[in-house]
């Protein structure tokens, strides 16, 4: 089989690799489609996983061979699948948060979802993979695993309705989560970032305002819309660290702050007193939870998320690394970029 691997942010290699073997209770999946997720583009960018990994974790496929005692699905279904796989034991798994059970990143797909063929493992046969409606494309089912992080989100920050969000960046996860927050009766969705495509696509799916933080205070802006409350609720979507401190002074009084987007190493400052004077709350979420899947999908499939708007840009397999040039261009009218075998 042929699949893109890594060796370092300037060589991503097209190149023959073996057909993985599969065992009892695994599948072996001929992958259709993966979406190019961010943490992808930054892990090539930043160099942050081994030589020869095969990344890709945003896969929709076809079944092509099961192994002994599989029984829930077959040769030629139509699937989704996920990347991690939590214990359900655990003393993080008992109290429901399971992306920090050790096992979560301990598990994986072999290899990624940038290879022809992948070995889905049995515990990911049995919790994270489902079968896609006919009505759901294949592009439309990459989708279902960053739907489900967004979901695993929003369960952190309960939103009310009539509640104000803002969210900063308005890349492919941003625009998630505009049309999560819309279908949550979200009463004024802002949506901040410095690309111009970005925010205007943010208003296509249903953001009230989009602020330009290079044309305008984005505090100031904010206090305006909000008459100088703040937002209820302020979502990181953007690996920017220096948004934490933004979105303090942006928070309203009793609100939440969810950091979504993986930060660097370093140390910001941040107001202090804000936490007891004002009781503002700043929570992190991570990936997603074998929970969340069947209500993404079920959100792809009656339209509340829009997945077919969400694509831009479509590459082979052997061209990721043009795919990931593409994704992190500035200049570049791009959205969701997703792969396919050819």
């Amino acid at each position: 089989m042929k699949a893109s691997v890594f060796y370092d942010k300037q060589t991503i290699q097209y190149e023959q690799r073996a057909i993985p073997e599969i065992g009892p209770g695994e599948v072996l999946l001929k992958m259709e489609v993966c979406g190019l997720c961010g943490t992808d583009i930054h892990k090539v960018l930043d160099e942050s996983v081994p030589e020869s990994s095969i990344l890709g974790h945003e896969v929709s496929g076809t079944i092509v061979k099961t192994g002994q005692g599989v029984s829930n699905f077959k040769e030629g279904d139509r699937v989704f699948v996920a990347h991690h796989v939590p214990c359900f034991t655990c003393h993080y798994c008992q109290r429901k948060m399971y992306t920090l059970c050790r096992q979560f990143k301990e598990t994986n797909l072999d290899p990624g979802g940038f290879s022809e063929y992948i070995r889905v493992p049995e515990l990911h046969v049995k919790h994270t993979m489902g079968k896609l409606p006919d009505s759901v494309t294949f592009e439309e089912g990459a989708l279902v695993e960053p739907v489900a992080c967004c979901l695993h989100g929003f369960e952190s920050i309960q939103v009310k309705p009539g509640d104000s969000l803002l969210i900063l960046g308005a890349g492919q996860i941003g625009c998630l989560q505009v049309q999560i927050a819309r279908h949550l009766l979200a009463g004024q969705i802002i949506v901040n970032d410095i690309n111009p495509y970005r925010l205007e696509q943010s208003l296509q799916f249903g953001a009230d305002h989009a602020v330009n933080s290079k044309e305008e205070d984005l505090l100031d802006t904010v206090m305006r819309l909000t008459n100088g409350n703040g937002a209820d609720h302020v979502i990181i979507s953007a690996g920017i660290s220096s948004l934490l401190p933004q979105a303090v002074e942006c928070v309203r009084r009793g609100g939440t702050i969810l950091v979504f987007a993986p930060f660097k190493k370093e140390f910001v400052q941040i107001p202090a007193e804000r936490f007891f004077n004002d009781e503002i709350k700043i929570i992190g979420s991570y990936s997603s939870n074998p929970y969340n899947y069947e209500s993404a999908l079920q959100m792809i499939q009656q339209g509340i998320i829009q997945a077919d708007k969400m694509v831009t840009h479509r590459f082979p397999l052997s061209q990721l690394y043009e795919a990931i040039r593409c994704a992190h261009d500035p200049n570049e009218k791009v959205l969701k970029v997703l792969i396919t075998p050819s």
